[in-house]
């Protein structure tokens, strides 16, 4: 069992440092043409159905593009797909979610206190939540709410903050936001898997058989592309929020999640801006500012906690909790870092326990057994530099307690 946890523990590092590769390069990758899309201009001398040019200057050399306003008169010899930054983004993303929220739902996924759901019952409102998510969008980008862009993302909008509640209603704060991001992740990658890819294939047949394209279908997927460059900002935040408590662990966390996607808005419109040539709207950065100071105010609400030794625990809580050697632990755990990781620290200069965590009960040391287990059993990292100078005995301690109850 000492094995697995460990091995789980890498294969979660590998997933993740994959996860984030793959999204710089989608991201990037995206970004780079909007900004390419917005900055293009015409030009008198530009061939038959090219909508715009550009001249740039990277890496000591000189790049002219040109942009055709549905496609050329024939299939060009060699053609750049840029789709699979994004199928493996969201291919790692999902599989990271599987690894650290599915097979560790009663400890990251399930709070009994908000929501008293099997193992079963929380992956498949996971999983389910996130097809819906895509089937709800594509339906009103279909409707003919389609037709209007400011309808369909206020409707999108509304659909958000519905879930960005609902979420909160389901399951812990951490698992909540992160979800919200997996929900509109999801939507940008069925994007591009589901709707600007087959376009463009509709288009290349087009071009092979020798037909004239349908302008339509560039325009449907510009549409969605446009979609996926205003959801990126608040999807970057959501997956980072798992790391600040003062975002996920609020009462007011929704709503922190809610305003998260205003920001959005609030930065693409002046990059969009910039890059089409139409002025620098700074007043987006006065929006910015305000907004997320009013973030930072909804952090200090109250944070989710039951009080005391009525905590529910997971069945895999009690498990942990009702381990050989569990009452050592204890005592090491509330000797050691009970005074960083509470509701109320006692270290000096620490207002807040560090990602949220808190060890002051019973319920909160088994919830917490794998990370006390992996950072500092097997691994030294906490105490952070042996602040409370925890002993080499009591870290063995820690290991066989762990592995008595993994057994």
């Amino acid at each position: 069992m000492y094995d697995l946890a460990v091995i789980g523990a890498w294969a979660e590092f590998a997933v993740r440092w994959l996860h984030v590769i793959t999204a710089i390069a989608w991201i990037g990758s995206s970004f780079y043409f909007i900004a390419l899309d917005l900055g293009l201009r015409a030009s008198p001398d530009a061939d038959k159905g090219v909508g715009g040019e550009q001249w740039q200057v990277h890496g000591g050399g000189f790049y002219f593009i040109q942009k055709y306003l549905v496609a050329p008169d024939r299939m060009p010899a060699d053609l750049i797909w840029f789709k699979w930054e994004s199928y493996a983004t969201w291919a790692s993303g999902f599989t990271l979610l599987v690894l650290v929220y599915y097979l560790g739902a009663e400890f990251y996924l399930i709070d009994p206190n908000v929501a008293d759901l099997a193992v079963w019952q929380a992956v498949l409102i996971s999983a389910g939540s996130l097809g819906f998510g895509w089937l709800a969008y594509n339906a009103i980008c279909n409707s003919r709410l389609g037709n209007s862009s400011t309808g369909l993302m206020v409707v999108l909008y509304v659909i958000l903050v519905g879930m960005a509640w609902g979420y909160t209603q389901i399951f812990t704060g951490r698992a909540a936001l992160l979800h919200l991001g997996a929900f509109t992740a999801t939507i940008m990658s069925a994007n591009v898997f589901l709707v600007i890819i087959p376009n463009q294939k509709i288009v290349v047949a087009d071009l092979i058989a020798g037909r004239s394209p349908d302008p339509k279908y560039g325009k449907i997927a510009k549409q969605r592309s446009t979609h996926n460059n205003y959801l990126t900002l608040p999807v970057i935040f959501l997956m980072l929020s798992n790391h600040y408590p003062l975002a996920f662990a609020s009462e007011a966390n929704w709503i922190i999640a809610s305003l998260v996607f205003l920001l959005g808005v609030s930065i693409r419109h002046w990059f969009n801006s910039h890059h089409a040539g139409r002025g620098n709207p700074h007043w987006t950065w006065a929006v910015t500012v305000v907004i997320f100071l009013v973030i930072m105010w909804l952090s200090t609400a109250p944070m989710f906690r039951p009080d005391g030794e009525d905590q529910a625990m997971t069945a895999a809580a009690q498990r942990f909790a009702a381990a050989d050697g569990f009452e050592e632990v204890e005592s090491i755990v509330m000797g050691r870092c009970s005074m960083c990781h509470a509701q109320e620290p006692d270290w000096p200069g620490l207002h807040w326990a560090p990602k949220g965590v808190h060890l002051e009960t019973t319920a909160d040391i088994a919830g917490h057994a794998r990370a006390i287990y992996l950072q500092a059993g097997v691994g030294h990292a906490m105490p952070p530099s042996n602040l409370s100078f925890i002993e080499p005995d009591e870290r063995a301690a820690i290991m066989a307690w762990y592995q008595a109850a993994t057994k």
